[in-house]
């Protein structure tokens, strides 16, 4: 198996629809892995309270925004998600230079989160990321196995007005703001010259190493990771590809479009076989705060035989039981030393009920049809519905407070009428 993860995406006006931004994702992930789309409300906490990430413990912030996430059913952090503030937050495995910790230590999923919960906008997500970086560091299993899978992760950050690239290597880091047109990445270093911000050693870093000689003009991506390795080469295709489906809907991108190219399996974007698209999020926010954002999620592998699911932020929205999947407490083998001795069944009730109807969409061709049809009907049917709080923004609050989990339930009533 050759680990290679992810593409995510963002379009700016003016390259998008009306003035809205919108952001998109899919995970890319060990194809026997579940994804799980959870939401947590914003909290208060006392002073000196601590939270348990994936592997270790740090400071809790004495407040944190509410999150709507997709992530690997084992872990603390996320693949993916949203706040309450409109903050949206993708990240990518990235190798280069400097070698991955497989020491214990904050989780670039785990960062993609704590950035969620703790930041109102995008540049304040840096901030936060980069401060927990060089307070804790980066490392550990990013699978839920004893592979020693690491790597160090960009992240791809955007809010009402702007997006910002952030990339890592260790404790070092580089930061791309980006206020126009379209943006995406694929597992490769993708910040050049440009450089919003960074970390204050970093170029001293690279001289030490040898990798810069001080002279020449500063590259980050040339610096800091290597060109060569099948890794790569095969995140470049994917980025090329990307690069080349935003470019074809320029000055028009919506989130249909987003959806669509992520289902694109020609061009790699929709991952199939060891590695697969496990989960997908898309997210339309107005750049009026007046208007609400949407964010689609699938909660369920392979795009192109999923459903995207509208969620959106309200004072009593409730939890997302069909979509969680089981919680074993500190009898997880994830959390007992030494860990991954043991896989429990992390299914959740939409993933074994899509698990079935994927089969047989694969195996018989006009049955699956039917069901596809009725699937993106039923889509499209909420994309419509979307539209309308989009445009006009929220009348009656509490009656989206369980939209999400609606959705998933009108997603089941079609595959059990299949």
């Amino acid at each position: 198996m050759q680990p290679s993860s992810c593409d995510t995406f963002v379009a700016l006006p003016p390259s998008t629809e009306g003035q809205r931004i919108i952001f998109g994702k899919n995970s890319d992930r060990p194809c026997d892995e579940v994804q799980e789309v959870v939401y947590f409300p914003a909290r208060d906490y006392a002073a000196e309270e601590k939270v348990e990430c994936t592997y270790i413990e740090i400071e809790q912030v004495g407040h944190t925004h509410a999150v709507v996430l997709s992530r690997p059913a084992w872990l603390w952090g996320a693949e993916m998600g949203a706040n309450e503030h409109q903050v949206c937050i993708g990240n990518e495995a990235v190798w280069g230079r400097e070698s991955a910790d497989d020491e214990e230590a904050l989780l670039g999923m785990d960062l993609v989160r704590l950035g969620l919960e703790r930041a109102d906008t995008a540049e304040k997500a840096v901030d936060v990321i980069t401060e927990l970086l060089e307070k804790y560091g980066q490392g550990g299993s990013c699978m839920e196995d004893e592979s020693g899978f690491t790597y160090h992760n960009s992240f791809l950050i955007s809010d009402r007005k702007e997006a910002w690239l952030l990339e890592t290597s260790g404790k070092h880091w580089a930061a791309e703001k980006v206020q126009g047109g379209y943006r995406n990445i694929s597992n490769q270093y993708g910040i050049t010259t440009k450089i919003d911000k960074e970390h204050p050693k970093m170029r001293e870093y690279a001289q030490s190493k040898g990798w810069w000689d001080g002279k020449t003009e500063f590259n980050f991506a040339t610096v800091y990771s290597f060109m060569t390795t099948a890794r790569i080469e095969a995140s470049g295709s994917r980025y090329c590809e990307g690069k080349q489906l935003l470019e074809k809907s320029n000055g028009h991108i919506t989130a249909e479009t987003m959806m669509g190219i992520l289902r694109d399996k020609d061009s790699g974007i929709n991952m199939e076989g060891m590695f697969m698209s496990t989960g997908s999020m898309v997210s339309v926010i107005p750049t009026n705060p007046e208007l609400p954002g949407v964010h689609y999620f699938t909660a369920t592998p392979d795009p192109e035989k999923s459903v995207f699911k509208p969620f959106i932020f309200v004072e009593n929205a409730r939890p997302l039981k069909e979509t969680s999947s089981p919680s074993y407490g500190p009898d997880d083998p994830v959390k007992k030393k030494p860990r991954f001795q043991s896989k429990p069944n992390r299914r959740h009730e939409l993933f074994v009920k899509h698990e079935l109807v994927a089969a047989i969409i694969e195996s018989y061709k006009d049955r699956g049809q039917r069901i596809t049809k009725s699937m993106r009907d039923l889509e499209k049917t909420k994309m419509i519905e979307m539209e309308e709080i989009l445009s006009s923004g929220i009348d009656k609050p509490d009656n989206l407070a369980d939209l999400f989990s609606r959705s998933v339930h009108e997603e089941m009533t079609v595959y059990s009428k299949s």
